[in-house]
């Protein structure tokens, strides 16, 4: 049975409280989010003097405690400790939401065997922000940062590579220049949309099939990106069977080749050079 306890300074039920908070734009923080962080008794944040910023703008008094990927498994015993004894305890990250690319899963995981409410509190993420903008399948799936190893990167992409849905990933100005062929090898028939500064006063959105890539000049900062799902027509890898080739005896004398090329490719995805290949024949 989770703790339900209600604590004296709010109508907040105790436990963990993983808030997001904005990626770049300070105004894109929810009423409830503020409300929260007010009220916790501690927050729990990756880097004490980029969260400063955001409890200044916002007259927050809360405690800041730092906390962060070297230093988190060190600290779930104490943040346990006030947890269970009926304490409010946020949890942020510098941009976006905890635990998506940053640290807290190991919190929430403890939380889940000691069996602490956990509360999400939602709000700014660049990963549907991108996805929201890119005009690709709204089925998607989220990889993150890339790794630092080429081989690892190659080896991930290569299995991504046969998703059919669009792919978000995060990745650094530097390391996507110096990806860029790795991501062509993998996705050349896709198109991609490259988010720079998301929210942010120099946000831009870069456009471009896959294939047409090439290096940026003056990219800065970390990146999101989203390629969008197969091109399955590009992908048409289907032959002519003996119902085609019927059912192209019978057109050939009605329509012109260019016609019935069109018309097959449309209706079952056949390469346009075998049809036209076959209609040639015939007509020989």
């Amino acid at each position: 049975m989770n703790l339900q306890s209600k604590n004296n300074k709010s109508n907040l039920r105790t436990g963990l409280y993983l808030v997001s908070t904005p990626i770049g734009n300070m105004a894109d923080i929810s009423y409830r989010a503020i409300s929260v962080l007010k009220n916790s008794n501690l927050i729990l944040c990756e880097d004490t003097r980029v969260s400063k910023k955001l409890i200044s703008k916002y007259s927050i008094n809360s405690n800041l405690i730092s906390y962060h990927k070297f230093n988190e498994k060190k600290s779930i015993e104490k943040i346990l400790i006030e947890l269970k004894s009926n304490k409010i305890i946020s949890l942020i990250s510098d941009a976006g939401t905890p635990t998506i690319s940053d640290p807290g899963k190991v919190l929430v995981q403890a939380c889940i065997k000691e069996n602490i409410n956990i509360v999400p509190v939602p709000g700014s993420s660049a990963v549907t922000a991108a996805l929201s903008i890119s005009g690709f399948s709204e089925k998607y799936f989220f990889y993150g940062f890339f790794p630092e190893k080429k081989s690892e990167i190659k080896e991930n992409l290569s299995d991504l590579s046969n998703l059919n849905c669009s792919i978000v990933f995060f990745i650094s100005a530097k390391k996507l220049n110096r990806n860029l062929n790795v991501i062509k090898e993998f996705f050349s028939e896709r198109n991609i949309v490259i988010c720079k500064e998301i929210t942010k006063y120099y946000e831009e959105f870069f456009r471009s099939k896959v294939s047409d890539l090439k290096a940026f000049k003056n990219l800065k900062g970390e990146i999101t990106i989203v390629i969008s799902e197969l091109n399955n027509k590009k992908k048409a890898s289907n032959n002519l069977n003996e119902s085609d080739k019927k059912k192209i005896g019978m057109l050939i004398k009605k329509l012109s080749t260019k016609e019935i090329v069109n018309l097959l490719n449309y209706e079952k995805n056949i390469s346009k050079k075998e049809i036209y290949n076959y209609c040639l024949s015939l007509k020989k």
